[in-house]
């Protein structure tokens, strides 16, 4: 069964960080472009930040650029999202995304609620 898990959300104060993570089950993530994506209430889902396949190719937001780091370990079947200085406007649900254009495959996670509040 495919599956993608995150986790390491939680509540923190501004100016703090978290690291989110992403476990892949019944595929391999080494051939997909991963993302992270969140979506806050009464908004828009929105691409936060993206690593190649090879992960040598990253892309962030404007918001997030400077602050996000995204990274994977194709040998663990994982995607990473150290988040650092959060912000209130950070406060979402974060996603994690498996794109593999030749399949046509898109997978998504379930989500994990990130807080960011005094």
């Amino acid at each position: 069964q495919v599956q993608l898990v995150e986790s390491g959300g939680g509540l923190v104060q501004p100016g703090g960080s978290l690291r989110l993570s992403c476990l892949a089950s019944g595929f391999t993530l080494s051939n997909y472009v991963l993302s992270w994506y969140r979506q806050a209430p009464g908004k828009e889902r929105e691409l936060v930040a993206t690593i190649s396949s090879g992960g040598g190719i990253t892309n962030y937001s404007e918001s997030v650029k400077g602050r996000f780091t995204i990274s994977r370990d194709n040998g663990k079947n994982t995607v990473n999202l150290q988040m650092n200085s959060l912000k209130p406007e950070d406060t979402a649900v974060y996603y994690c995304n498996a794109f593999r254009r030749l399949q046509g495959n898109n997978y998504w996670g379930q989500g994990t609620q990130v807080t960011v509040s005094s």
